[in-house]
């Protein structure tokens, strides 16, 4: 069994990797960062680990990775990163680039590999989004805005799956704050408990083998997500504000 995994050179990627890895699976592994793919490589046991150092916010790179990386039974989308800021005031290439990461590189990726597996009618894709896909984000418009899409997508290539009785399974993890590098990327300082990225990445593992579908590590967590889902969004609105004003450094 091979899993493809991109955004793996740190943070959930990197620990996801590490888990597949104990569970015997061949890996595929791709991050801009070669150095650190390569720390990670050596940091597992399994013999049958590619890394391919790639920048995924170029849409032809994508295509290249399908061309490149065959035969995957579980891609995990897990690259992504956000920005921080008053959306008048933040950098617009900068958002290009994330929205390019965010969406178009897991557009092309889901859509491409899920082709391949309903083929073969088996296989499991993993989305990477984030309890922010459930709500308005000021300050985060364009990441809040990414995640929003990949829930989205997630859930219509689901039901689809589900109409047809394929055996190809999708599933979307939705973390709250976590312990990585997106922080500094972002340019924020987390004021909120955040979880381990070891701890997310072994619960969403074990959970996506399960096939559960929505994903979400952390009791709090998933009493925001109840709490997203019944309250207005302009209420909604000003509490993310005031979340998100806490994190500035």
């Amino acid at each position: 069994m091979k899993a493809l995994i991109t955004g793996a050179s740190s943070g959930i990627g990197r620990d996801m990797a590490r888990e597949l890895d104990k569970k015997g699976y061949d890996l595929v592994l791709v991050s801009r960062d070669k150095a650190k793919l390569e720390e990670v490589k050596n940091s597992l046991k399994g013999k049958n680990i590619q890394i391919i150092a790639m920048d995924l916010a170029n849409s032809e790179n994508c295509k290249q990775l399908h061309e490149t990386a065959k035969d995957i039974d579980i891609l995990i989308n897990n690259a992504g990163f956000g920005v921080f800021g008053n959306f008048t005031e933040t950098d617009l290439e900068k958002e290009i680039d994330l929205i390019n990461t965010n969406i178009t590189a897991v557009h092309i990726l889901t859509k491409l590999y899920l082709q391949d597996m309903v083929k073969k009618n088996s296989g499991h894709i993993l989305n990477v989004a984030s309890i922010a896909g459930f709500m308005p984000g000021p300050l985060m418009e364009s990441y809040y805005a990414s995640k929003a899409y990949v829930v989205r997508l997630s859930e219509g290539i689901r039901a689809e799956l589900k109409k047809y009785k394929s055996k190809v399974k999708i599933s979307l993890l939705c973390p709250g704050p976590v312990n990585t590098n997106f922080n500094n990327v972002a340019g924020v300082k987390f004021n909120l408990y955040s979880l381990s990225s070891e701890k997310v990445a072994k619960y969403a593992i074990d959970k996506m083998l399960k096939n559960k579908f929505i994903i979400v590590p952390g009791i709090g967590i998933k009493i925001l997500r109840v709490l997203a889902k019944i309250s207005p969004n302009n209420i909604t609105s000003k509490f993310v504000y005031l979340m998100q004003e806490r994190k500035r450094t």
